[in-house]
């Protein structure tokens, strides 16, 4: 039966891809073979089949066996997968080791993959970092403003680095602390004598609890006077108190000339009712002549007394707004 030309060339194909493969990865198991990681041939071919790096699983299983760790290529495959640095894991793992850190390899991959830097954590808990917090400015019991700049000394705490706060959360706590402490001091001038009751008070109070990181220290690195706050805030309230006293003050002036003008008005209509009233007088006169009830003395009698009122005002000096009325 003869053999179709599209299979043999299909089977050759097929032949040349496999050497190349092999050719590529033949460098790379000698070097692990050499190295004591016991990968096979077949397992890197597996791995460029499942889209897995295979010099970067090598090279990190030669590590770890040089180093002394036991780790499964199978476990490195699967974090590579999973979208892990297992360079990064790998590193850091001997670190711990060396620096007598207990870490292991599940709890180092779940810090990778939560987006911690796991050889910078171990790398921290060797050599401690420090923080500076911002100016932190707090009024002591006199009024007086205290500026204090502290250095926070932390190292990384392992078993808390997944799920654990961060450094921002240390920094606020502390300048919480510094805030608290200065408020209760009695005056700005303990404080300026004694600034290390700060870094005691604060640190006492377990700031580093659910972080991810261990208080080692806090040292204040630079303390300030700022304003008077106290006497600032007396001056404002005396404003506001003036203030107030001004607006009050205008307002029963408002009240008291709505009282004025509302007097004026009806002063004006009773005026008005007096003349109208004395226009009728002589109306009056003339009716009591006709009807006989006012004689001629009686109408002489009341022009004397008239007269004579006239004299009187106008020896007190009296002006009076309406002039007397003529009978």
């Amino acid at each position: 039966m003869e053999i179709p030309n599209w299979l043999v060339i299909a089977l050759v194909v097929v032949g040349l891809v496999f050497l190349i493969i092999i050719f590529n990865m033949l460098g790379l198991w000698i070097q692990a073979l050499f190295s004591g990681a016991k990968i096979s041939l077949f397992s890197m071919i597996g791995m460029r089949i499942r889209k897995v790096n295979p010099r970067l699983i090598v090279t990190s299983k030669i590590m770890a066996v040089k180093a002394g760790l036991e780790v499964t290529t199978n476990d490195l495959e699967a974090h590579f997968l999973a979208g892990g640095n297992v360079a990064r894991v790998v590193q850091a793992l001997i670190t711990a080791d060396k620096a007598g850190i207990p870490l292991n390899f599940k709890q180092a991959t779940a810090i990778d993959l939560a987006g911690r830097n796991v050889l910078e954590a171990v790398q921290m808990s060797v050599n401690p970092k420090v923080i500076e917090t911002p100016m932190v400015a707090a009024m002591a019991k006199n009024g007086i403003q205290v500026k204090a700049i502290a250095r926070v000394t932390v190292r990384t705490n392992i078993h808390r680095l997944v799920g654990g706060a961060g450094e921002q959360t240390i920094l606020a706590r502390v300048g919480e602390g510094i805030v608290s402490t200065i408020g209760s001091a009695d005056s700005h001038k303990s404080v300026l004598e004694n600034p290390d009751n700060i870094s005691k008070t604060v640190l006492a109070k377990g700031l580093d609890s659910g972080t991810a990181f261990e208080i080692l220290s806090i040292d204040i690195a630079d303390v300030d006077i700022g304003e008077n706050i106290g006497a600032k805030l007396q001056m404002d309230q005396a404003n506001a108190d003036k203030n107030i006293a001004q607006a009050k003050a205008e307002e029963r002036r408002a009240m008291a000339i709505a009282q004025e003008q509302e007097n004026i008005a009806r002063t004006q209509e009773m005026r008005a009712k007096v003349v109208e009233a004395e226009s009728q007088v002589p109306m009056a006169i003339a009716e009591a002549f006709r009807s006989g009830r006012l004689g001629v003395m009686d109408y002489y009698q009341l022009k004397n007394v008239q007269a004579d009122t006239d004299m009187r005002q106008s020896l007190s000096g009296s002006n009076p707004q309406t002039p007397p009325t003529k009978v």
